[in-house]
């Protein structure tokens, strides 16, 4: 079986400056990988080439069983593709409600859709807050309704960028929480985030980026046991 995300060499510049540099990655459908590194690595520049918002200078992207390189970001939402951005990009003058209300699709046919009763489930604060504007709300909780939001869509794959940053850390642990039931209910995910050692408690696989190149892959085992990885490439 094909992966259900499948980069391979991949090449990204803004004008002459060239950022990606051969990337590959590989996310098997209901895997939960990761992808790491310092800032200004390429980390960003990969998420745009995925989900449609900077066309590759080289390399091809397969998503879903569709090459998807070059694609506009909404031909790309529609096959089932997801983002949570960094800095969530909440709609300030719509109510919790509208806002999922508004995201809502089920275009993959998934058997059990995202509904409003089971966003509640997940994330009890929303369903409190459902009458709330978009600038009434705590920043975690905005980044909780960024996250509803995109599981309304009913994605083939959820990413997420920076997924905690900025979070007071019990908002953080919800949020760590509800990824950890994202990830028994079969979700396949794309996290991006600095905290490598909860990463390593939920993914499967990780993929390091230094200087717009793949430094290092592989599974969570190797990661954890590999603290000098830790050291060169992410600084911590």
């Amino acid at each position: 079986m094909s992966a259900l995300l499948e980069v391979t060499g991949l090449q990204a510049a803004y004008g002459d400056s060239q950022v990606l540099f051969g990337v590959d990655l590989k996310i098997e459908a209901g895997q939960v990988a990761t992808l790491l590194g310092r800032n200004g690595m390429g980390k960003s520049t990969l998420l745009r080439c995925l989900i449609g918002w900077l066309a590759p200078s080289g390399g091809r992207i397969r998503f879903a069983g569709h090459d998807i390189t070059g694609w506009s970001a909404d031909r790309i939402a529609r096959l089932g593709l997801a983002v949570v951005p960094e800095g969530r990009q909440i709609f300030p003058n719509l109510s919790v409600q509208e806002q999922l209300l508004a995201f809502a699709a089920n275009r993959c046919e998934s058997q059990a859709p995202w509904t409003l009763a089971r966003i509640h489930a997940l994330f009890p604060r929303l369903k409190e807050r459902a009458s709330n504007m978009g600038n009434e709300l705590s920043g975690g909780e905005q980044q909780m309704l960024a996250i509803a939001r995109a599981l309304m869509t009913n994605p083939r794959l959820l990413i997420l960028d920076e997924a905690t940053e900025g979070l007071a850390p019990l908002v953080r642990e919800e949020i760590w929480r509800c990824l950890q039931q994202l990830r028994e209910a079969g979700q396949t995910i794309l996290v991006v985030d600095k905290y490598v050692k909860r990463l390593c408690l939920l993914a499967d696989s990780h993929t390091i980026l230094e200087r717009g190149q793949v430094a290092w892959s592989g599974e969570t085992e190797a990661l954890s046991a590999d603290h000098g990885l830790w050291q060169r490439y992410l600084g911590v």
